[in-house]
């Protein structure tokens, strides 16, 4: 079958590298010419524009940093909408559901479906084609597309509503954004005690205060010193005030959810939001007088 791939990012680019990889017949577009470039390199054909991607394949995958991205991808003036040939058009994006309804109901008038599936693991998920996706829109069209996305980890099947499989990563990236906002949060305190960070997070590990921050964000980002995770922050800061949007129009408390957000609003504002999410503890660490450094001493 061929796919046509749109955006090139850092999770992109691995994504679509593991469908050539695959064997899978790829025109891909990015806004930039070197990263389409590597691509080719690989053995995927370039194309122009999303409407050209759209021309020359019936399935087209969207990998977007922003929710106006998704939107001008998929149902811009040069878009996804506008092509001859798509016949479905699955986007790997966090939108929210309130972008995916629209975009599925603008689609739906040209007979193209949609399938929103956002996608969670990181760049090491996605490199290894590990990652979780969590898909939601019609069945016979995730029962086509699933092989595809089986090349890029495992897809859940959440429900044919449109923006249910976004409302499934907000509820997961709240979690993982606390996780982590936490865990940097209780290190610092222990090293101001004067404990050892990499100590801490050992024990951490081996008892019932373990996360993902900390089994995996810890050791490959933070403790090193590298804060190269691969998630940028302003992504982070995007997804939790989608999820805020969602529970609030649905009538729910949010106070976790509000003060977890204002702890990362604080990251982006000092750490700016192309920075790796891993310097959330810099902040925490500033305000504490410390750094935790488990980096191996000489």
């Amino acid at each position: 079958m061929d796919v046509g791939f749109i955006g090139l990012g850092n999770m992109g680019f691995p994504m679509a590298a593991r469908l050539i990889e695959a064997g899978h017949p790829l025109v891909v577009f990015d806004t930039r010419p070197d990263i389409v470039a590597k691509a080719v390199a690989l053995g995927a054909q370039a194309g122009t524009s999303p409407r050209d991607i759209a021309d020359r394949a019936e399935t087209v995958l969207a990998s977007l940093p922003s929710v106006q991205a998704s939107r001008d991808v998929a149902t811009g003036p040069d878009g996804v909408i506008k092509g001859q040939r798509v016949r479905r058009f699955v986007d790997l994006s966090t939108v929210g559901s309130t972008a995916a309804q629209e975009i599925q109901g603008r689609l739906s008038a040209r007979d193209i479906a949609m399938l929103d599936s956002p996608v969670s693991g990181g760049v090491g998920g996605a490199t290894r084609g590990a990652l979780a996706l969590m898909v939601s829109g019609p069945r016979d069209e995730f029962e086509v597309v699933e092989p595809i996305l089986a090349n890029l980890g495992t897809p859940f099947f959440v429900d044919t509503k449109p923006g249910a499989g976004q409302t499934m990563k907000l509820v997961n990236n709240l979690l993982a954004a606390t996780a982590l906002a936490t865990t940097c949060e209780v290190v610092v305190m222990g090293v101001k005690a004067g404990l050892d960070p990499s100590v801490m997070i050992d024990v951490i590990n081996a008892g019932s205060g373990a996360t993902n921050a900390s089994r995996d964000k810890f050791p490959k980002s933070i403790l090193p010193r590298t804060f190269d995770y691969g998630f940028a922050t302003g992504l982070m800061v995007k997804d939790v005030r989608l999820y805020l949007e969602e529970a609030t129009s649905l009538g729910l408390p949010t106070e976790m959810a509000a003060a977890v957000g204002r702890v990362w609003e604080l990251v982006m504002n000092e750490e700016g939001p192309d920075s790796d999410f891993t310097c959330a503890i810099k902040p925490l660490e500033a305000a504490a007088g410390v750094i935790v450094d488990g980096r191996p001493t000489s």
